[in-house]
């Protein structure tokens, strides 16, 4: 049976949904159950670190890989070496000595970590390839790849989102071991679905050799910088400070810090999703550009310097967070959205998988780095409060240096989408 190029898309994007789900939840699991233990924000930290360092060395040789061998194997792969580190989670007890703990979920995450970016990597770069090309309108494809990029991030964050209260819910009703259990089962049966994919999808005619790893193209460098410094900006404040921060200083439960980080993802998707559509509504009818992404990046930067001196003025802590979050999240779900679409329209088709690759290795880098801190700066903060504002100002400084980056992208070539 021949799958129209939609619903290709639409057998990915639903694979994507599932693993999104699981991934949302595990993070959320892993935080708040090893906080329950008493462990420290730096300490939950390094139980990341492989998750975000095998991140990196994914998107890197993962992108190599999906063009010589296409997109499905790469799918499929990621999908199934998420069940096994849900599956490896099932006999983490409490009676565990703390080394062998954390050794053991990092190694557990580690899989995680090469699995999530394998998936996304597969899913985003998929979009180059099943959206129609239209030659005699090269703007109007822009609009669609623009469109179709929305939808998939936008879709994703929202259920990540949604991940986010689920990991909450069931540490809350169940174990953390029946919660990864039932994961498993879960995505499983999400696998399924993918078996009637082509094996062409994204497989480069020619294959590539080793060296094209890295990418020659100034755009997808300098963006991919970019892209290292704004998620290192999100990170360093969101991972594992907020959530601790949340419980120390506010008495919030699990499920209702899940359950609110979960409805800011949500919101977060929804503005990646609608960007287009937002744009419109602004009079932007073409496609974003380079000057798009410095002015979102622009606008960023003051947020958290914003939120951490109401902090400092003890301004009411939860308005001051929960204001900060939404107007943060409106503006990097633009800016995030936006850079989503321009690896795109820097790359072809033919290279799709090796420009996304390398991208979003940044993308991972950058959380390697902000997650790292966000455990280490809360920590050196001292007190909750001190510790969550010297997030935020290290947060400002990131996204300034973003912003700086950005201001050396070449314009978009119109013919390339």
């Amino acid at each position: 049976m021949k799958l129209s190029a939609l619903q290709q898309y639409g057998i990915v994007t639903a694979n994507y949904w599932a693993f999104t789900l699981t991934d949302g939840a595990l993070r959320m699991l892993v935080v708040f159950h090893f906080h329950e233990l008493g462990y420290s924000t730096l300490e939950i930290a390094f139980l990341f670190l492989f998750y975000e360092f095998f991140g990196v060395l994914t998107n890197l040789y993962g992108g190599w890989i999906g063009a010589r061998y296409g997109l499905r194997l790469t799918l499929w792969v990621g999908t199934l070496l998420q069940i096994l580190a849900l599956l490896m989670l099932v006999p983490v007890a409490e009676s565990w000595p703390k080394l062998l703990s954390v050794v053991y979920v990092m190694v557990a995450q580690a899989i995680s970590g090469i699995a999530k970016d394998l998936n996304k990597m597969s899913a985003k770069s998929a979009i180059k390839t099943v959206v129609p090309e239209t030659p005699d309108d090269a703007q109007k494809g822009e609009k669609q790849l623009f469109k179709w990029v929305a939808i998939l991030t936008g879709s994703k964050n929202a259920l990540k989102g949604v991940g986010f209260f689920l990991g909450g819910v069931l540490l809350t009703a169940l174990s953390f071991n029946a919660a990864v259990a039932w994961m498993a089962a879960g995505l499983a049966l999400a696998f399924l679905v993918t078996l009637v994919l082509p094996g062409e999808i994204g497989k480069m005619k020619a294959k590539p050799a080793f060296s094209s790893l890295f990418s020659k193209s100034k755009g997808i460098n300098v963006l991919s910088a970019a892209r290292f410094f704004l998620f290192g900006a999100r990170d360093v404040w969101f991972v594992v400070a907020l959530p601790v921060f949340l419980e120390a200083s506010l008495g919030w439960g699990f499920w209702e810090i899940g359950g609110f980080l979960g409805l800011w993802v949500i919101g977060y998707g929804i503005v990646q999703g609608t960007a287009p559509g937002l744009r419109r509504l602004w009079g932007q009818r073409e496609s974003p550009g380079a000057s798009a992404v410095q002015f979102w990046s622009a606008v960023l930067t003051a947020i958290p310097a914003l939120i951490a001196i109401a902090l400092l003025r003890e301004v009411d802590v939860t308005v001051a967070i929960v204001g900060g979050l939404a107007a943060f999240g409106v503006v990097f779900a633009m800016n995030s959205s936006i850079h989503s679409y321009m690896v795109l329209a820097y790359t072809d088709a033919e290279s799709v998988s090796l420009n996304v690759g390398f991208y979003y290795m940044a993308n991972a880098a950058g959380r390697l780095v902000g997650t790292l801190l966000s455990g280490a700066v809360f920590l050196i903060g001292g007190t909750p409060s001190s510790g969550m504002q010297a997030c935020l100002w290290t947060s400002s400084l990131l996204v300034l240096l973003s912003w700086l980056t950005s201001l050396r992208l070449p314009a978009v070539r119109r013919s390339a989408a």
